[in-house]
């Protein structure tokens, strides 16, 4: 998957270092050149983006909210 274009401009690629699965929203934790950047997302977007400890990942933050795209 390569992201052509994306109106967020603060990204940070990182490496997923954990994810603390919940039933309903899970936590995952992102480490970046910068230091880990947390995101809380649906935990079914985590398993449809096959997330898991090691991928290589973009954390795009916009305002308060850090959204995960799977590279």
């Amino acid at each position: 998957m390569t992201i052509s274009a994306i109106n967020v401009r603060n990204q940070f690629k990182g490496v997923v270092k954990e994810i603390i699965r919940g039933s309903v929203v899970s936590e995952v934790d992102v480490e970046t050149p910068y230091g880990i950047v947390t995101s809380v997302i649906t935990t079914r977007s985590i398993d449809e983006l096959d997330l898991q400890v090691g991928a290589e990942v973009v954390a795009l933050v916009k305002s308060t909210e850090v959204s995960i795209a799977r590279l």
